[in-house]
């Protein structure tokens, strides 16, 4: 009998079971983000105050043993303690670069940089080491909302080289052959700060 249930692919799941499996999960949007982020690889560290971000910043920096950080923000540097580390504002720099973003993308768990972030500049020939600060009112749904809320903040002076990293882990590799070419992957921290 089991052989007639493997060719015939008949189930002995429960109505209940098939039931269960077919039902869809709803998270809410920081829910969503954060599986996603955490799926891909990405390090996550949640703060509801400024001196948890002062404190995560300073743990990562000496997580790393890095002594030099890219920031082009300056509302970012004052989170630094520049005793311990040089900050550099060239872009070009290959030390790891400490930004905000646009938004966060719940769906999928990317994060949407533009040309207020990045300048000129394309993902990849960024460092490969990112420290991201954002807060949870950038959380949107999708990169359709992304994009909505973008020409919405930005009305007269849209910005350019809009693009999101993807893969928070150096070293996976994009199967996805719409992404040949443009492998944006990066060791990526983010600082989310609750301000709702």
């Amino acid at each position: 009998m089991s052989f007639f249930k493997k060719v015939f692919k008949l189930s002995s799941e429960s109505s209940e079971e098939k039931t269960a499996k077919k039902q869809e999960v709803n998270l809410s949007l920081d829910d969503s983000f954060v599986h996603y982020f955490l799926e891909k690889g990405g390090k996550f560290l949640y703060c509801t105050k400024k001196e948890e971000v002062q404190s995560h910043l300073a743990n990562i920096i000496n997580e790393n043993n890095w002594k030099e950080l890219v920031c082009i923000d300056n509302d970012l540097t004052k989170l630094v303690d520049t005793k311990n580390i040089s900050i550099k504002n060239d872009i070009n720099y290959s030390a790891p670069f400490l930004t905000s973003c646009e938004h966060l993308i719940a769906d999928n768990g990317d994060i949407l940089f533009s040309s207020n972030q990045l300048r000129s500049k394309k993902i990849v020939s960024l460092s490969e080491h990112f420290i991201v600060f954002a807060t949870t009112s950038q959380l949107v749904k999708n990169t359709g909302e992304g994009l909505t809320g973008i020409k919405t903040n930005f009305k007269g002076n849209i910005p350019t080289n809009i693009s999101a990293v993807k893969n928070y882990s150096i070293h996976k590799k994009d199967d996805n052959f719409l992404n040949y070419g443009n492998n944006n992957s990066k060791n990526l921290y983010l600082l989310l700060f609750e301000d709702l």
